[in-house]
């Protein structure tokens, strides 16, 4: 899976080059408020214009469900991407993607110059991998390069379809730095690798445990699914979040711990509260109690500070650290101090730190320990799917070296 073909392999001059990119940015009044996708993608993109390559730029944005939406339309996307190249990024505004517009503007290329595509979930084959769409897309190119790692866990036409009918199939320079993180962190850590789970549901992190399990040295558990665990030990829990179909496989994740000799940590205590807090945000009375001692009618939602502690304590001897989902309700600034404990270990320490897409992401940047991270993965999905073992569709679809 990591033996991929990647721009530094390939001569690109004078050739028509399809880049997907993950350009599915947050958009308010048509302005990007927040272009860290962008800004990710520059390093590819400017290798491809450095080598002379006619670069066609596509990606989707949002959920257009297979019609045209204004609202999601690439256009702010060019010009902020012109801004940023320091060129022009010529806009084909096709609504079925490959139109006239484009057809033109790719016919009209001179070596170094970049076109983007309208949004590809405008056209409703995308998302099912239908065959038209995949020989359309591949008609305007020479080369494939996936640069997406945040749709790498789907199999779309923009993504895998494509490469069927073009010759040359490679990955981008973040496509690669994800694929060599993450993979290493999972197949080939420098030990101790600890892993640290967090986030609300054990259910969506079912064979992420067990993978991880037999990887890692130490797993840590946080977050909402902590409770489940706790229940599956007996605990009283109170009204805390748990899924009571998943206390069974609680129970045999903790016995897998024990016979591969791994340490399994669950919060010792946890930072209690009457209620969820609506808003979100909204100011609330906590208390920190033991994890066996939750009254019935008090929630759990964040670890308590001895937990922090323990959890620093063990990142600090690690050489490796995988962390996926928050400690507990990290939006709240009151519910937000085990995340920023967890945060504040990791960015502290020597060891190889990579953080996995979606909440976690969310989380480090918001807290403010974004850079002192080795890898911050750009997809929540895939990082997810990458740590279960699976293999990734857009991944796989690259040529081996």
């Amino acid at each position: 899976m990591l033996n991929k073909k990647s721009v530094d392999d390939i001569n690109v001059k004078g050739q028509r080059v399809l880049v997907r990119c993950d350009f599915n940015v947050p958009l308010k009044d048509g302005k990007i408020t927040d272009e860290n996708r962008l800004v990710a993608a520059l390093p590819t993109i400017k290798k491809l214009i450095a080598d002379g390559g006619k670069v066609i730029l596509c990606s989707h944005l949002g959920k257009p469900k297979g019609e045209p939406k204004p609202e999601l339309s690439l256009a702010p996307v060019a010009v902020r991407l012109s801004e940023l190249l320091g060129q022009e990024v010529k806009f084909a505004a096709d609504d079925n993607v490959v139109g006239e517009n484009a057809k033109a503007a790719v016919a009209a290329m001179q070596d170094g110059e970049v076109v983007l595509l309208q949004n590809t979930r405008y056209r409703a084959e995308e998302t099912k991998n239908g065959e038209a769409f995949s020989k359309e897309l591949a008609s305007l190119a020479d080369v494939f390069v996936n640069d997406a790692f945040g749709t790498a866990h789907r199999a779309h036409c923009s993504n895998v379809g494509v490469t069927e009918y073009v010759e040359t199939s490679v990955v981008g320079y973040l496509m690669q730095k994800e694929i060599d993180f993450l993979g290493n962190a999972v197949n080939n850590p420098v030990r101790p690798f600890v892993a640290i789970l967090g986030g609300a549901k054990v259910a969506d992190k079912l064979n992420v445990i067990s993978n991880l399990l037999e990887k890692c040295d130490t797993l840590i558990i946080g977050g909402g699914m902590a409770y489940t665990f706790l229940k599956a030990k007996g605990y009283e829990v109170g009204t805390s979040l748990v899924d009571d179909t998943k206390i069974d496989y609680c129970k045999e994740m903790m016995d897998k711990a024990e016979k591969l000799g791994k340490k399994l940590l669950l919060p010792v205590d946890t930072t209690i509260a009457k209620e969820f807090p609506n808003p979100i945000d909204a100011e609330i009375e906590v208390s920190v109690v033991d994890s066996d001692a939750i009254p019935a009618d008090k929630m759990g939602l964040d670890i308590g500070t001895k937990t922090a502690e323990l959890y620093a304590e063990a990142v600090k001897s690690a050489k490796t650290v995988v962390w996926n989902g928050p400690m507990g309700v990290f939006e709240n600034p009151i519910l937000a101090k085990g995340t920023i404990a967890v945060a504040k270990s990791l960015a502290e320490t020597d060891a190889t730190t990579i953080i996995g897409g979606g909440d976690s992401a969310a989380a480090v940047n918001q807290l403010g320990f974004g850079a002192q991270m080795s890898h911050i993965s750009t997809g929540g999905g895939a990082s997810l799917e990458f740590l279960e073992g699976k293999d990734l569709p857009g991944v796989v679809a690259a040529n081996d070296k």
